[in-house]
């Protein structure tokens, strides 16, 4: 069964083309990645889903109903966790959760009980009466997550839960995720942290100027780079951008990559150019750390396919 549908959906903004003929199907029990650098279609594809966009051409369904002629159905059964925290910092933990889920029509007796399910699994009873103002990142983030999903939703957008958080809150929050998941929601997931993908997500989109242009199974989009290999050299002098175009040049080298002193260089299989590689560095006096063959990551698919980080 197909909780999410969306079906040649654009999204134009002027003449700019947000979103063009996007296509994706997401079965009940996912936990689906929506990866793609900034500007890539992917909020306006949210929005649209939620409903605070007008779809410009397509349709969107959520459990076999349009969301056009079934607002109410689709914001029932949709929980949303914005980039942006979005919380009242002078309502108390639990106003907050009874607040949002008010807005989805919970009332009395099971509006309590909602809440207080909610604030557990978040891990906030104890906090219920404090105000967030007071709160740590990682706690806000929490909050947020428990107002997405007091209403018990069946679809849950998660877009980039983790921003800025410290490593046991992220901890706590990919946990959160996966046991919603067994519980049998449906999420949608966006990060700029692959690792994060790597470990929760059943299938994944890659969007680049408004387009999926990759999908399927972590393995299947690791199998579109069976014609390359992953070279990581570490040396102990900086790199240039001189250096990085020399590097380029080099026959068989298809996209480089650079973390301080690290070059995350794909090279054509059938090209044995690594000789060339460190004789550039030996020639011009650097002194190699390290040199290591690693099969294509979920990071690299992802330069390979769009050419730029996520976070440019």
């Amino acid at each position: 069964m197909s909780i999410l549908v969306m079906e040649n959906v654009t999204k134009k903004f002027g003449d700019v083309i947000a979103v063009d003929n996007m296509n994706i199907s997401i079965a009940k029990g996912e936990i689906f990645g929506l990866l793609g650098p900034n500007g890539a279609g992917k909020s306006t594809a949210i929005n649209m889903i939620i409903g605070l966009l007008s779809i410009d051409k397509g349709s969107i369904s959520i459990l076999n109903k349009d969301t056009k002629r079934n607002k109410a159905f689709s914001k029932k059964n949709t929980g949303i966790v914005p980039q942006d925290i979005a919380i009242y910092e002078d309502l108390t933990t639990l106003e907050n959760v009874k607040f949002f889920a008010g807005l989805y029509g919970l009332r009395g007796d099971e509006l309590n009980k909602a809440a207080a399910e909610a604030l557990e699994f978040t891990g906030l009873s104890d906090k219920a009466n404090s105000y967030p103002k007071s709160f740590s990142g990682g706690m806000k983030r929490r909050l947020n997550i428990a107002c997405a999903i007091t209403h018990k939703p069946k679809l849950i957008i998660m877009d980039e839960p983790t921003v800025g958080i410290d490593p046991q809150s992220r901890n706590h929050i990919l946990q959160s995720v996966k046991k919603l998941n067994q519980m049998g929601c449906t999420i949608i997931y966006t990060s700029h942290y692959m690792e994060e993908v790597e470990e929760i997500c059943s299938r994944i989109a890659i969007m680049d100027h408004g387009k999926v242009i990759a999908l399927g199974s972590k393995e299947e989009l690791k199998a579109l780079l069976t014609d390359s290999n992953i070279v990581w050299i570490t040396v102990n002098d900086s790199i240039t951008k001189a250096v990085e175009d020399k590097i380029r040049e080099i026959p068989g080298v298809l996209q480089m990559d650079i973390e301080e002193n690290t070059l995350k260089i794909s090279t054509a299989k059938e090209v044995h150019n690594l000789d060339k590689i460190i004789c550039y560095f030996t020639e011009n006096k650097f002194s190699i750390k390290s040199v290591e063959s690693r099969t294509p990551d979920l990071e690299t698919v992802f330069l390979s396919l769009t050419g730029r980080s996520l976070r440019d």
